[in-house]
């Protein structure tokens, strides 16, 4: 099956072949440095939201903090949503509390941890200009789409097991 006009992480610019590195053709090194700048902001201001939260002791419960409501799953259904806890998680790892943060939500935690990486790799390409954005691009397939889902059900499984009592 042909794609013509699609751009593949196989094809490389001219460019990117004389420094070794991929980038989108058509993408400029501003472009490219200015939507860094806004993921690295964008991520930078989840994490210190985050610092400046409490976690909740109960493992969930700490966006109310940021004037949001109470999860309508636990109030209507007893049981957390798929995301239940991300926010106590975020709070936990911003603070420094790893493993806090990966008994609260496992998939909270490395999500979280995924967003300082993404922060930093933002940062990193303001910086240099370097395409590193490429690699995403290049190694994400469907699998780890698939992988990442699989995550998230069993951090949910593992939530609503830790909110039953059973941890």
């Amino acid at each position: 099956m042909s794609r013509a006009g699609a751009w593949y992480p196989t094809e490389m610019s001219a460019n990117a072949t004389a420094t070794g590195a991929m980038s989108r053709p058509g993408v400029t090194e501003l472009t490219r440095r200015l939507v860094a700048a806004g993921v690295a902001t964008g991520c930078a201001a989840v994490l210190v939201v985050a610092f400046f939260l409490s976690p909740d002791g109960s493992g969930a419960g700490t966006h109310e903090q940021m004037g949001l409501p109470a999860c309508s799953w636990i109030t209507h259904l007893d049981m957390p949503c798929p995301t239940c806890g991300f926010t106590t998680a975020f709070a936990h790892a911003a603070e420094g509390d790893i493993l806090g943060a990966f008994a609260t939500q496992p998939m909270g935690a490395l999500l979280a941890i995924a967003t300082a990486l993404v922060c930093l790799g933002g940062i990193l390409i303001v910086l240099t200009g370097a395409p590193v954005e490429a690699l995403v691009t290049r190694y994400w397939t469907v699998q780890w789409t698939w992988i990442v889902l699989g995550l998230l059900l069993v951090a949910w499984v593992y939530k609503m097991l830790r909110f039953k009592g059973f941890f």
